[in-house]
């Protein structure tokens, strides 16, 4: 590995995510002036509420938390985030839970009850303010009609069988009694703002987090046509089943009835935007492909591959450094019983795919610095990754089928560990051809 490419893409990665870190995200639409507290250009004057309420649940939620914190201080009434495990920290004015991520346990079930619980003090005079980022359809859990375990097991069945988000929220929000626009139902009749990183392709509202705070226009039936497409009928609880079936013929009543204003704060286009302005910085040229990277990982990574392959045969003789830049969201489906994530997946078939080609490294990562059930926020390769798998006796095709990407990037030295960035707005895969 060529160490200063390696320094060059970590570089212009790390660009894109501070431009969307929580915090900053956060402190750059909310203002507070004398008694007027400023949102996204819109001024509320904090004398015409009795009381403010924050509200979170997500990967960046707790550093979306500590700018709010520091902003408004003891205005702040009551509070409660919810985070993934080892994201949290504390504040001063609002309480932090940390709960399981990707799959929901009883903590999160204790910690959305809070958040549930503090419905019962609001009224016409309340501020809500509502931090909500990608893992919060996780975090934010509270089963209707069925147990956790069922909960667990549909939600696990739909990622292994390579669900897309917008597949699987859809089936979280009919089983939920707070997603789905539910949640500010129950907050009714309080002034809500809700303030998202988004980690969904298209800021979809409705599928980030699963839309706590935005009317649902998803049925059962769909929920239902879901599992069937994934043949999953016969392998998720027979509970979940019969509840979806029920509620084909039951109107749901908990609607948006709030006064609701729901606005995206970050989200992947601002993140690839800055990874440009990083890449001329350092006197590279960018070239953007997509910010809706999907379809299955390994896939995505083979098609990156030819790009990069065609784009460096054609660069021959110029000597300018380019940078092509992509980002989104793939899926895996998981056949194998090995560890790894989408962008490990997607790394290993790329690298797969480039072996002995000169000059081209990529990175691929999560922007929350977490890469499927791992520590790591995904991988860094090049033209000898495969090279050096193949001389610890390991063939790279084999642990991708496996769908265990982890172990052999791992083994290859190609791993990328940033830890919890503060942020999620899906993947970024940046790839220079020097």
């Amino acid at each position: 590995m060529n160490p200063d490419n390696s320094r060059i893409v970590k570089k212009i990665f790390a660009a894109g995510v501070n431009a969307v870190r929580g915090y900053d995200a956060v402190r750059s639409v909310v203002k507070l002036t004398h008694n007027t507290l400023g949102i996204a250009g819109k001024k509320y004057r904090l004398s015409s509420f009795n009381r403010i309420v924050v509200l979170g649940a997500g990967k960046a939620s707790f550093d979306m938390a500590r700018a709010l914190d520091e902003i408004l201080g003891r205005r702040i009434n009551d509070g409660v985030v919810i985070t993934k495990y080892g994201y949290g920290g504390l504040l001063n004015h609002i309480a932090v839970i940390e709960a399981s991520h990707p799959l929901p346990d009883r903590e999160g079930i204790r910690a959305t009850q809070r958040v549930m619980s503090l419905a019962r003090d609001v009224d016409r005079h309340t501020l809500v303010i509502m931090l909500l980022s990608g893992g919060a359809s996780s975090l934010l859990v509270a089963p209707d009609g069925i147990s956790l375990g069922d909960k667990i097991k549909t939600t696990s069945l739909l990622l292994k069988s390579g669900a897309g988000i917008d597949e699987l929220n859809t089936v979280r929000k009919q089983l939920s009694l707070v997603k789905g626009g539910r949640l500010a139902g129950m907050f009714y009749p309080a002034e809500i703002v809700t303030l998202i990183i988004s980690d969904v392709i298209g800021n979809k509202l409705e599928i980030i987090g699963s839309g706590p705070t935005v009317q649902d226009t998803s049925t059962p039936q769909q929920a239902l046509e879901i599992i069937d497409r994934y043949h999953g009928r016969d392998k998720v609880p027979q509970a979940v089943i019969k509840r979806l079936e029920r509620k084909k013929n039951v109107t749901d009543n908990r609607a948006v009835r709030s006064k609701v204003q729901n606005i995206i704060i970050a989200d992947n286009r601002k993140a690839v935007d800055a990874c440009k302005i990083q890449a001329l910085k350092l006197g590279i040229t960018p070239v953007i492909l997509t910010t809706s990277l999907h379809g299955e990982a390994r896939e995505a990574g083979h098609v990156l591959a030819s790009i990069a392959n065609e784009m460096a045969r054609r660069k021959t003789g110029n000597r300018k450094k380019v940078c092509l830049i992509s980002s989104g969201e793939t899926t895996v489906t998981v056949t194998g019983s090995g560890k790894g994530g989408r962008s490990q997946e997607l790394a290993l078939a790329f690298a797969m795919d480039i072996a002995g080609k000169q000059k081209i490294t990529l990175l691929s990562a999560g922007t929350d610095g977490t890469d499927g059930p791992t520590d790591a926020a995904g991988a860094i390769i090049d033209n000898t990754t495969t090279n050096r798998i193949a001389k610890i006796g390991m063939d790279p095709n084999t642990y991708l089928l496996n769908n265990d990407s982890y172990t052999v990037l791992d083994k290859a030295g190609a791993l990328l560990k940033t830890g919890a960035t503060g942020t999620n707005v899906m993947d970024i895969q940046l790839i220079l051809l020097t």
